[in-house]
This record gives structure tokens, sequence and C-alpha cells, in this order.
């Protein structure tokens, strides 16, 4: 799912409403895995055992206790996450797959956890001189932002 700027906040609150506990892990200017990381300890308030390296972020998600807890789950919703997936490809792969573990490790489970990668509306193409394109005639920007990545589920 896909939220824009300004229905983040509305979504954040209704899911607070709903009883959910919900923190914003904004990626906006994270240059690297020792930002990420860093990014990720102050919004979400980790532990000061959680080292800077994927295991221990991992294993975080995974435990939950020093979240606080709250009856209908947990919503962590992830912004400006572009940049940072661009330029750190294998990286956000990394973080997406860490992401993805935690929240299939608590799918029926109780409180549960939801992760939410939420993006700016995309700016609308210019139209070309003389008038719009056909619809099968667009292409894809040059330099256009990566797409948002579909979280995949493992087997076995």
């Amino acid at each position: 799912m896909t939220l824009h700027p300004q229905p983040l906040a509305p979504a954040l609150a209704a899911a607070e409403a709903a009883g959910r506990t919900t923190v914003r892990l904004d990626l906006d200017g994270v240059g690297g895995k020792a930002d990420l990381m860093r990014r990720c300890g102050d919004a979400l308030r980790l532990p000061e055992w959680v080292g800077g390296n994927w295991d221990a972020l991992a294993d975080a998600l995974r435990d939950l206790s020093w979240l606080p807890a709250a009856a209908a789950g947990r919503l962590v919703a992830v912004t400006g996450w572009r940049g940072y997936a661009g330029a750190r490809p294998a990286e956000w792969e990394t973080f997406v797959e860490v992401l993805e573990e935690a929240v299939d490790f608590w799918r029926g489970r109780e409180p549960g956890l939801a992760v939410l990668l939420a993006e700016p509306e995309p700016e609308p193409e210019p139209e070309p001189e003389g008038g719009p394109e056909p619809e099968s005639g667009r292409r894809a920007a040059a330099g256009a932002p990566p797409r948002t990545p579909r979280l995949k589920r493992r087997r076995g």
C-alpha cells in the first residue's frame, strides 16, 4: 500500500485510534547502513543492546518487548525511503528482508507487527509539445525513482 504525505498523519491517527502503537521511521537523507541503523534506533527507540548490524536489528524486531504493547498491534510507517533505496539498492534489499521476516514472524501472533512503505505522490509527467501522447506510447521517465518493492514471502 502506498500513502501520500497528507494522508499519512490521519492514517497513523486512525491506527492509533484502533489501538495500534505507531512509529514513523523517516529515511530521508540516509546515506548508508550506519545512518540507517541510527535512524532505526532513534525512531524505534531500540534498546542499547541492539548493535549496528542486520542480525541485531532482526532480533530486536522479533522481540519487540521494548516497544509499548498495543492490543491491536504495532505499525511502523517507513517514509523518505526512495533516496536510500536508489543509492544503496543492496542495503535496501537487506533492510526490506529484515522487515519482511519480522512481519512474517509476527503474523498470527499477538500483538502483531505491520510495516508500511509510504511515499509521496509521483510528480505528473509534463505533456510533450503538441498534446498528450497516446497511452500506448507512454515510456518511463529517465531518472525515475526506483519502483516500490513488493515484499516477498520466503518459503522453507
